[in-house]
């Protein structure tokens, strides 16, 4: 089995049991805890029940108005503010699900709009990317020379390393920016940086949906935007440099098939003509005659290499009588050398 086949086969299976690890530690953190504010729950819509006397029918009515007033709350999500913001959401394929078009136009446009969106910002968020790895390819071979080392050329290594520190400092600063705006903590903020840079977009936490920020905030929505594009960009120059280890990875290994197949190459025969090359032997048969002849062995279990056809051998002869057949190795055919 060739080498990309192996690794790939090996990272289907390594894939999968990464899953079922997650699987299993998320199911281990969870599932008792969402079994305990099930429970909550049911005992506070129970509680409402009796208390204000709701029938069942008309508190379903209720959560259904709860449920469609909360993106609301940020006040219109569809002026240019609010519909540029998701925009970008549908661009950078996010995703939050915070406010979803409910019109069939809106809806139709939607799709046509991420068709031609989303491969347009990841060609953008690529080309951001492949220009900050040029930056700071600069930056470090500039550190280098003052620092006089003996290679100032920048490494994949140095490169991985700067961009993820940038990823960092931006993750970490987000975060401090969206904890004092929303009032979140400090983690609940860095989970929400960590989710939309890597466009998970669960959606459990969203910026700008409290106390009318879109229309109140101008400020703060730009910022949020920078955020997001910016950071975007930085995560594209992470997985650029990923991508061009794997194909460096890639191409080392079909170059090195190639130099296998070459070298192997030396040891395959030309088999039905007038010339057959073994070990790079050139040799040159000639009609003659059935009979004693002399046959130089092309098998691995030397059957040739007779003067006559033995016992378990069958000569068949073509027009001219000019091929020999032994029926343990039907593909060798080999022209009789002069007599």
């Amino acid at each position: 089995m060739k080498r990309q086949n192996v690794r790939t086969l090996s990272l289907v299976v390594c894939t999968f049991t990464y899953l079922l690890i997650g699987a299993a530690v998320f199911d281990a953190l969870e599932s008792k805890e969402e079994e305990r504010r099930d429970g909550l729950l049911k005992v506070s819509s129970n509680a409402l029940k009796r208390k204000y006397n709701i029938s069942e029918e008309d508190y379903r009515m209720i959560e259904l108005v709860i449920i469609e007033y909360k993106p609301h709350k940020a006040g219109p999500q569809w002026k240019f503010a609010g519909a540029f913001y998701f925009a970008t959401v549908v661009l950078a394929m996010i995703g939050y699900g915070h406010s979803t078009p409910v019109t069939s136009g809106g809806k139709a446009f939607c799709i046509g709009y991420a068709v031609v969106g989303i491969p347009l910002g990841l060609v953008m968020f690529q080309s951001i990317g492949e220009r900050l790895n040029k930056f700071a390819s600069i930056v470090i071979r500039q550190i280098k020379k003052q620092l006089s080392c003996q290679k100032v050329e920048a490494t994949e290594m140095n490169l991985m390393f700067a961009t993820g520190m940038l990823s960092s400092i931006i993750i970490t600063t987000g975060a401090a920016v969206f904890s004092r705006y929303e009032g979140w903590t400090y983690f609940d903020s860095f989970y929400y940086c960590f989710v939309t840079l890597t466009t998970i977009g669960f959606g459990d936490y969203v910026a700008l949906q409290n106390d009318n920020a879109l229309i109140e905030r101008p400020g703060y929505v730009a910022l949020s935007l920078v955020f997001i594009l910016f950071g975007l960009a930085v995560v594209a120059a992470s997985i650029n440099l990923l991508v061009l280890r794997f194909m460096t990875m890639n191409a080392e290994e079909i170059r090195r098939e190639d130099q296998d197949l070459q070298s192997s190459s030396h040891h395959v025969l030309t088999l039905d003509g007038d010339v057959m090359a073994v070990n790079g032997k050139l040799m040159t048969g000639q009609h003659g005659l059935i009979g004693e002849i002399d046959q130089t062995s092309v098998c691995s279990c030397n059957c040739l290499g007779l003067g006559h056809a033995g016992e378990n051998e069958e000569l068949l002869l073509d027009g001219g009588g000019n091929y020999h057949y032994h029926p343990s190795h039907p593909e060798v055919k080999v022209k009789r050398a002069s007599v």
